[in-house]
């Protein structure tokens, strides 16, 4: 069930009134059992087999924060610790990467001259898995570190891991910012529902008009590569960059507006991150939940940046090298984690961070998209051939664009696209709701009614395309 979707919308009009109705004459316990079962509802929409997997994901964590919080055994509570990774990275690492490392095993063995059969599966990959194993793993780690105190609520916990708003895409949100949330009584709120709704018009319009309608183009241009030249490659690149940051962050913008409109606060996961002035910067702009996990998990358990400048260097590269093995199980992902972290290691060489023209990171930030769009080596090896090639592919370029988007809507995309930098532009560090708030109501209004204009009439809903990120 997409946001993007008819069946999201009336399945979101059934339960609102439902659960403000509940909220205001029952429980608790009332409460969390009907964002419980919408949320399963919500999930068990694309495959309910895979229920079954996020419930018992939920209730092993749940036992384990139990167990740790009854345990003054540092030795006793470490094994715990060591089950809950070992069961979530067990889990993750079967459905996501099995067939990549059986298959990559078979490749590498085979260099030498050795073959070895080892059965691959037909896995199909539990939507939103990566995003539930990591929200659970960090209340686990939490608990152990002593930061956090386990909570004997299981429904609270069990609605916490499956919030629908955040459960496919993220954001990845830490127990100690929601789990809480789920024990506080609601109290319903006008301005937070009309703030709400104004984040998810803006990211339903982020989706269906801007990046719904850069995808068949970065398909084309990636599909095709030989056709279109290195003006295709470069085009397909940047086209790309707005399409994954309008579909992601369009995707944010709707959970956390949902999410609003409940009485529940959901992090913050992108300023404007093409905006930035280094690499350090953007990443502390784009995904920012994911990003904070890894520093906080991955990166600063190794030693972080306080070892020699050697080992400082092997983690700055292992935690990008392991975030984009997160992404994908794919040696693509792996070359596109790389080369950020090796970019962020080559700007702070002089020991100080080295500031850039946002417009200047923004083109290198999309050249690194290309192995991260690319379906495997073969074709970034097919892309990066033909950036040798500058003086072909403007004419079939051309024609391109004219067939995808045809007559007059070129026009009116360019003008909604140019407005959409402009209001980027005018956001930077704030946020939409906060931005159009200040305005004055006849503005704001016609704001709404633009992008409900621009939803209608430019929205591609043909096939409604999925959200990028449902793939990790």
């Amino acid at each position: 069930m997409a946001f993007n979707s008819i069946a999201f919308a009336l399945f979101y009009l059934a339960f609102f009134p439902l659960y403000w109705s509940v909220n205001r004459r029952a429980s608790k316990n009332a409460r969390n059992a009907s964002v419980l079962l919408a949320s399963y509802l919500f999930y068990g929409w694309w495959d309910w087999r895979f229920l079954g997997l996020i419930a018992l994901s939920s209730a092993t964590d749940f036992w384990i924060g139990l167990a740790m919080g009854r345990q003054h055994n540092p030795g006793h509570k470490k094994m715990l610790l060591l089950l809950s990774l070992a069961f979530n990275l067990g889990i993750l690492g079967f459905f996501k990467y099995y067939n990549f490392f059986a298959e990559s095993l078979q490749d590498l063995l085979g260099l030498f001259g050795w073959q070895l059969d080892w059965p691959t599966l037909h896995i199909i990959l539990p939507v939103g898995i990566s995003f539930y194993t990591f929200q659970t793993l960090s209340y686990t780690i939490d608990i152990y570190r002593g930061r956090l105190q386990p909570t004997r609520d299981p429904l609270s916990f069990f609605a916490f891991v499956a919030f629908f708003p955040q459960l496919v895409a993220g954001p990845i949100e830490r127990a100690a910012n929601l789990l809480p949330q789920f024990h506080a009584r609601k109290a319903f709120q006008e301005s937070e529902v009309v703030g709400g709704l104004r984040l998810v018009v803006w990211g339903m319009f982020k989706k269906v008009v801007i990046a719904d309608n850069l995808g068949p183009i970065v398909d084309a241009l990636y599909a095709g590569p030989e056709s279109y030249g290195a003006i295709g490659v470069f085009i397909g690149a940047l086209l790309f960059s707005f399409q994954i940051y309008c579909d992601f962050s369009g995707y944010s913008d709707i959970a956390i507006g949902v999410a609003r409109t409940l009485g529940f606060r959901l992090s913050k996961n992108f300023e404007t991150p093409y905006l930035a002035g280094s690499f350090r910067e953007f990443w502390q702009r784009w995904h920012i939940s994911l990003s904070t996990w890894f520093r906080d998990y991955v990166y600063i358990p190794l030693g972080g940046s306080r070892v020699p400048p050697a080992r400082w260097k092997a983690n700055t590269l292992i935690t990008f090298v392991v975030s984009g093995l997160w992404h994908g199980a794919a040696f693509t992902f792996i070359l596109w984690g790389f080369l950020h972290g090796f970019a962020l290691l080559a700007e702070r060489r002089s020991g100080r961070e080295v500031r850039l023209p946002s417009w200047l990171l923004f083109l290198l930030v999309s050249l690194f998209w290309l192995p991260f769009r690319a379906e495997d080596l073969g074709q970034l090896g097919a892309l990066a051939g033909q950036l040798g090639n500058p003086l072909a592919g403007w004419e079939t370029c051309g024609q391109l664009l004219l067939e995808l988007l045809s007559g007059t809507k070129v026009i009116w995309f360019g003008l909604v696209f140019a407005g959409f930098l402009w209001m980027e532009g005018r956001i930077d560090r704030s946020d939409f709701d906060r931005l159009i708030a200040a305005w004055q109501k006849p503005l704001r209004r016609a704001v709404y009614y633009l992008l409900i204009l621009c939803i209608l009439l430019l929205g591609n809903f043909a096939n409604a395309p999925q959200f990028i990120y449902f793939q990790f």
